[in-house]
């Protein structure tokens, strides 16, 4: 990843969607060369210099402050999830080569047998432990059988990035898939912001964009999220549509591990739906087949 042609084009897109009234700036109307918000008007906003900023949208970010990326944040008007990206990519680039040095070799990455266990243990609900690749490292059985689909191809560990882009299932389980198709592109972003020198996440990023136009559409428009809270619509095979609210835990003594919990609304068709995959998945000879009790381990870099 190039940490700092991603500052540069991440600031870029940020100032591009935000128009002087949206800033609370005056517009003194005539042509504007750039959509958005001028450099200098970004510098006005977050209380520093033109040439301050120039050099920080360049990928120059050796001595930049927290209270410098704080005063450009409030300026872009950055979520959370924008506000830790734009950090990320500050601090990656000020490591430079000194963090390539520092990479660790690949390894494994396991889930514990206590995290297992305490999946299997949530009978009634769907859940499952992804890292920030979105490779499914774990999963209860009616976590896999709610994404069921998404194991029909043999290689492993199942990664949604590949599932909702290069699986045409995908299109047809996921109720709004554009939208997941945005959110995960997002996610993956996030992570790429996090964790720059994986070269696990490298690879897969290059895949999806070689072979997605949409990928590689989404993935210039430098958009980020959290994966901590949302809704998902899915039309599985076996059961129809189910609706489903999820919340994500990170895994403390796991970093970098997601545990996700799906629910349904009791009393709701999406809930009498989830109860009857949770018995086709009990006793269903093909789920038997297609389900397996756990993922196993997935490469680490």
């Amino acid at each position: 990843m190039d940490s700092r042609g991603d500052i540069r084009e991440f600031l870029t897109t940020r100032r591009a969607r935000l128009t002087p009234e949206q800033a609370g700036l005056p517009n003194f109307g005539g042509r504007r060369r750039v959509p958005g918000l001028r450099r200098e008007e970004v510098a006005l906003l977050a209380g520093m210099s033109v040439e301050y900023y120039v050099r920080l949208e360049r990928g120059n970010g050796a001595g930049v402050s927290e209270s410098v990326l704080d005063g450009i944040s409030r300026a872009l008007h950055l979520d959370d999830a924008e506000h830790a990206h734009l950090y990320d990519l500050v601090s990656a680039a000020n490591e430079g080569t000194r963090a390539t040095r520092r990479r660790k070799p690949t390894g494994q990455q396991q889930v514990r047998p206590n995290v297992q266990q305490t999946l299997d243990a949530m009978y009634h609900v769907p859940a499952i432990v992804q890292n920030g690749r979105l490779d499914v490292l774990a999963a209860n059985r009616l976590g896999f059988a709610v994404f069921s689909e998404m194991y029909a191809e043999p290689q492993r560990p199942a990664n949604f990035g590949r599932f909702v882009f290069l699986d045409p299932r995908a299109q047809t389980l996921y109720v709004d898939w554009e939208d997941a198709a945005q959110q995960t592109v997002a996610l993956l972003r996030s992570e790429a912001g996090r964790a720059p020198y994986d070269r696990a996440l490298s690879e897969l990023v290059g895949e999806l964009a070689t072979r997605s136009g949409i990928f590689r559409e989404l993935w210039g428009s430098h958009d980020v999220r959290e994966h901590r809270t949302g809704l998902k619509r899915i039309h599985h095979p076996v059961v129809g549509d189910i609706e489903l609210t999820y919340e994500g835990m990170n895994l403390t003594s796991d970093r970098g591990l997601l545990l996700l919990a799906y629910t349904a609304k009791p009393g709701s068709p999406s809930h009498e739906r989830l109860q009857l995959l949770a018995s086709w998945a009990a006793t269903s000879d093909e789920a038997a087949r297609t389900l397996p009790t756990h993922t196993g381990a997935a490469d680490d870099a």
